[in-house]
């Protein structure tokens, strides 16, 4: 069959690909279907074909798989937020769990792998301690919102980001992905911004007041943090609305603001300013309290983090006399959490404000073990005279920097660990590791029920 953009067909999905999609092959071709199962059997558009694949969308099941459940949220499908919803929990751990194996075999190079099966969530909603909503001044509707007789309004919309796209965002009424009184704080800042006559941001245009709603939430205290995200500041309106949303719900412990002008399309200010409360929330983790700013960097699932930390102390298997570095340190929470088992932590973090972070949870923490150091790994860890019995890495989607890795192999620590939210440039990474070391186990974690990312955390040792 020679397939073209355009075409519908009918197919069976036999598998699940890295990434989240449906897969099956035509005639040898690969074919990605989004929001499908396998074992569904579907008519599917192609809206996109290269010589080795094809891409589609399901237009009608036929069949459904008997893994397909029924999503919670109206927005499955549509939503960027979790794009699993269809696919049952059991099998989601089964495909995250297998699809390690198959990128560290195919990118990593590797056999004889030891995976262990993932660990699941114990919560597989209302996990995320930490979400953003978007604010725009045109809202994306769906096909259904199109089809109706008095369509909903389309300039206003508050919420998450239709999947792969910058500036199509749904009006989220309700995330399942955050705790339910977070859903309660969504509605009352709608209404605000809704009635404020201040425009809502155009993704393209640059202009415009409300940017961004940040909800934080800490699990060990259940305090919430607001953060505002404008283009510019208003007191005049901000503070009393900050004031009467604390003297409302005592749960929120600090409404800031985050003011940027840039284009860019993140939700941190160029500066920030404190409407009302705190500026930070505390949260606490295996006996340990970390303060977090808006901005701070915590793992977005607390209950899930402490599996993660777990999981690391155990491959690090410390004695209480080691030395341990810890790059891409972050806020300095592994740090802290690994302090009372070594003699030494050194933490290693190009960005300043997260050291500084780091240092300030350690002095809470009554640690005196753990050192901070700021600036670029591959140049910093040379400037240190000890050398590591443990080096824990924990670094970003884009994996460890080549120049980094050349560096660790100098190094030559006796046991690396390797925590990954991007299996695929662990494998990569791993890849170019193997010379010198020999991966021994990996153990995913899912920190993220109904999407198709994967943490996990691998224990290498010198050959």
């Amino acid at each position: 069959m020679a397939l073209k953009k355009g075409d519908v067909i009918s197919i069976e999905i036999t598998d699940m690909a890295f990434g989240g999609k449906g897969f099956t092959k035509i005639d040898g071709l690969a074919v990605f279907v989004e929001n499908a199962v396998a074992g569904d059997i579907v008519e599917a558009k192609i809206y996109k074909k290269k010589n080795k694949y094809a891409e589609a969308y399901v237009e009608k099941i036929i069949t459904p798989s008997p893994n397909r459940v029924q999503p919670k949220c109206l927005h499955a499908g549509i939503c960027g937020g979790c794009k699993w919803q269809h696919l049952s929990y059991e099998k989601q751990l089964f495909y995250k769990t297998q699809q390690v194996k198959d990128v560290l075999t195919h990118i990593g190079l590797l056999s004889d792998i030891t995976v262990f099966p993932i660990l699941a969530s114990k919560k597989i909603f209302e996990y995320r301690n930490k979400m953003e909503f978007s604010c725009s001044n045109r809202r994306w509707l769906t096909r259904e919102e199109m089809l109706q007789s008095n369509p909903p309004n389309r300039d206003f919309a508050i919420g998450l980001h239709a999947p792969g796209t910058f500036d199509r965002i749904l009006d989220t009424q309700i995330c399942y992905l955050q705790p339910s009184f977070g859903n309660i704080l969504l509605e009352k800042i709608r209404e605000f911004i809704h009635n404020s006559n201040f425009p809502l941001y155009n993704l393209r245009t640059h202009e415009g007041f409300w940017r961004f709603i940040m909800l934080r939430h800490a699990i060990g205290t259940d305090k919430w943090l607001v953060n505002l995200v404008t283009s510019k500041e208003n007191n005049d309106i901000l503070i009393p609305f900050s004031k009467s949303l604390i003297e409302q719900y005592p749960s929120v412990r600090s409404v800031v603001n985050n003011v940027t002008a840039r284009k860019a399309g993140i939700a941190v200010g160029e500066y920030e300013i404190t409407l009302a409360g705190e500026n930070t929330l505390l949260e606490k983790l295996g006996g340990y309290i970390f303060e977090i700013s808006a901005n701070s960097f915590f793992q977005t699932n607390t209950h899930q983090a402490k599996i993660l930390y777990d999981t690391i102390k155990k491959y690090a298997n410390l004695k209480g006399d080691e030395v341990v570095f810890d790059l891409y340190t972050g806020t300095g929470s592994i740090a802290i959490y690994l302090s009372n088992q070594a003699r030494k932590i050194i933490g290693f973090e190009l960005v300043e404000s997260a050291i500084q972070d780091a240092r300030k949870n350690a002095r809470r923490n009554n640690v005196s073990n753990c050192e901070f150091i700021s600036g670029d790994v591959k140049d910093t860890f040379f400037q240190v005279t000890e050398k590591p019995d443990v080096l824990i890495l924990d670094p970003p989607r884009t994996g460890v920097h080549q120049d980094v890795i050349q560096a660790i192999l100098k190094l030559a620590p006796p046991k690396i660990i390797y925590v990954s939210c991007n299996p695929a440039t662990l494998a990569r990474d791993v890849r170019i590791l193997k010379e010198n070391y020999l991966l021994k186990k990996v153990q995913p974690v899912d920190m993220f029920p109904h999407t198709f990312h994967i943490e996990c955390v691998a224990l290498l040792e010198k050959l």
